[in-house]
């Protein structure tokens, strides 16, 4: 399937969910057609996950559609190269996050975010959990990154969170990008 194919689809599906969700059908399970969750399976993402997307979106305006296409193809790129289209059914359990004010280099959240981030590119997260939610994106705007940007860079450092450090310390001496 060609990017663009599988990129409009998503878009699609996305803003079917919004007319969908703003309508009162709520719950990954009830708001995809089985079609749809077959595709989203075939993409490396769950229903839960598009479903907390859409979520945010109609209730707090992000992350954007286009943040969730971006993210998504990080994950299914990592998903056909990484793990050659093959799923991981497991979901890493939620109490092996770290703690919400756990601190890596004086960051607190990073441990946290990195742990779902490394999550979201295996697609083993836990149901009641999203990457790129409010405290993720909270955080990412506090060292001037993006969820899109940040995953990419989890992928690039391959396991090694000095790397990670390196990469929020410099982002959080630039000048801040987001208002």
């Amino acid at each position: 399937m060609l990017t663009v194919d599988w990129e409009a689809r998503f878009r699609r599906i996305h803003e079917l969910a919004v007319v969908n969700y703003r309508a009162n059908v709520r719950g990954p399970d009830v708001l995809f057609s089985p079609d749809e969750v077959r595709f989203l399976r075939d993409i490396g993402c769950t229903p839960q996950e598009l479903y907390d997307f859409v979520e945010d979106w109609c209730e707090w305006g992000e992350p954007t559609p286009e943040t969730a296409v971006r993210i998504a193809a990080i994950r299914r790129n990592y998903f056909m190269t990484e793990q050659a289209g093959k799923p991981d059914d497991r979901r890493q359990p939620g109490e092996s996050f770290p703690a919400r004010d756990a601190e890596l280099g004086g960051f607190r959240w990073l441990p946290r975010i990195i742990a779902k981030a490394r999550a979201k590119l295996r697609g083993t997260l836990p149901p009641d959990l999203m990457y790129a939610c409010g405290g993720d994106r909270q955080f990412l705007r506090s060292v001037n990154l993006d969820a899109v940007e940040f995953l990419r860079a989890v992928w690039a450092a391959n396991n090694n969170d000095a790397r990670i450090l390196e990469l929020v310390q410099e982002a959080a001496r630039r000048r801040p990008r987001f208002v």
